[in-house]
């Protein structure tokens, strides 16, 4: 790997080995901070992830009155105010790359009486809001959009916001997790019902911190989530697990690159986050889970990954939630396979950071992968674990500020015949400070 400014060239190097710990959950990270924020007196977390995303949701919790700092033991500790007392902040509310810190806030703040306006960079400010403005509306809450209901977004939040049962009509724990957040300030009961369970770091860190909150299940798998607004939140001490989101880098460079054998600790194994692991071993992954535990009401793991034959497999519609963030480097599997992996139900890559779907088909086909793109998914068909590439060429990858499509190239240019070049690397700082030196220390060169 060689730093040409921001660019990076990622190519062959060998077999990766050793043990390596990943970055602090970038979902529970957030969730902590937040809900820190709300409860009065100190909380505690440690582990948590301190790449750009997280620390933007930091700023804007001391942006609306709460007391946060990190020690310098890493350990950070919030001072919150109470559920009802965020303060009106002076300047905008900066979110930088974050989608879940803007959605999330934009849920929070909707029951407050405050109006804070949200900016971002320019992907962010590309996103779709309405999918958020929309149920918040309901409660009362009021906003004024960019064209397409994008940022730079003000909102004006009502006291006493109006308690609604919102049927999510899209799989998003963000527009889950947004009305609940809301529902923490407003009377009554708000009910989210969520045909397709997606990720439920926010009931369980809700639970964790008083609030109430119940979550019943219907006979079709429907969850009928609610909470009972104007809580009182008790101060936690939080450990953070690693990210499994991150974790998805490093076991797959593993199994693509031969002779590698690597052991990734610490990594939350919530169940409605750990379709990618399932699907990896359904397509004959080696990749055991040991040393299971529970830290914090999340159950984690050590895993241990070696360079595997992958065989193309049908992922079903119905595991996209719970591995949305990981179908980039899984489409970089996919593309090692032998056989045929077929993907569908991916309609939401369309509109994450970047277009997922359409940047990673481009970008495998660049490096002569056989992809075939539909509406919504891929159709890939593997080399059967010979390497992508041409030769002595080396393409130059277009990762449109997408940490996770300048991680997943990074990863399949580890097993090319003549690498590839990622055009930008900085975003990757949002959420995995450090990738390209675990990389390197992996493969020895650190």
């Amino acid at each position: 790997m060689t730093d040409i400014a921001r660019n990076m060239l990622f190519e062959p190097g060998g077999p990766l080995r050793g043990t390596v710990a990943v970055p602090g959950d970038k979902s529970i990270s957030h969730r902590s901070l937040m809900l820190s924020a709300l409860a009065v007196g100190e909380s505690r977390i440690s582990g948590l992830l301190e790449g750009e995303d997280v620390l933007a949701t930091a700023a804007a919790m001391r942006a609306l009155g709460a007391d946060v700092q990190r020690g310098s033991d890493g350990t950070w500790r919030i001072h919150g105010v109470g559920v009802g007392a965020l303060t009106q902040p002076e300047t905008a509310l900066e979110m930088g790359n974050s989608g879940t810190s803007t959605r999330l806030l934009m849920g929070l703040l909707a029951s407050h009486a405050v109006t804070a306006t949200f900016t971002g960079d320019a992907s962010l400010s590309r996103r779709p809001m309405g999918r958020v403005t929309t149920p918040l509306g309901l409660m009362g809450a009021e906003f004024t959009t960019a064209p397409g209901g994008r940022l730079p977004l003000t909102m004006r939040g009502i006291v006493p916001a109006v308690p609604i049962e919102y049927r999510l009509p899209v799989a998003s724990a963000q527009v889950k997790s947004a009305v609940l957040l809301a529902g923490l300030n407003t009377p009554g009961t708000t009910r989210v019902i969520e045909p397709v369970p997606t990720r439920d770091h926010s009931e369980r860190m809700l639970k964790g911190f008083g609030a109430r909150i119940t979550v019943e299940r219907e006979a079709d798998g429907t969850r009928l989530i609610s909470i009972t607004g104007e809580a009182d939140l008790r101060p936690q001490v939080l450990a953070v697990p690693g990210d499994p989101s991150s974790a998805a880098f490093p076991i797959v460079a593993a199994l693509i690159t031969p002779g590698s054998d690597v052991t990734v600790t610490n990594v939350g194994m919530n169940p409605t986050r750990a379709g990618l692991f399932e699907m990896l071993r359904a397509m004959g992954a080696d990749l055991t889970i040991t040393n299971e535990r529970e830290v914090g009401g999340e159950p984690v793991a050590d895993l241990v990954v070696r360079h595997s034959q992958l065989t193309g497999i049908e992922v079903p519609p119905e595991m996209a939630p719970s591995m949305i963030d990981e179908f980039p480097i899984f489409f970089v599997a996919a593309a090692h396979a032998k056989g045929v992996t077929r993907t569908s139900g991916l309609d939401e890559l369309r509109v994450k950071e970047s277009d997922r779907l359409a940047l990673m088909a481009q970008g495998l086909a660049r490096i002569g992968a056989r992809v075939e793109e539909q509406a919504d998914g891929l159709i890939i068909t593997g080399t059967d674990g010979e390497p992508l590439g041409g030769g002595n060429d080396r393409p130059t990858i277009a990762a449109e500020l997408d940490h996770r499509i300048a991680m997943s190239f990074a990863v399949a240019g580890l097993h090319t015949r003549g690498g590839l070049l990622i055009d930008d690397m900085s975003p990757v700082a949002t959420s995995f400070p450090g990738f390209a030196e675990m990389i390197a220390g992996l493969r020895g060169d650190a």
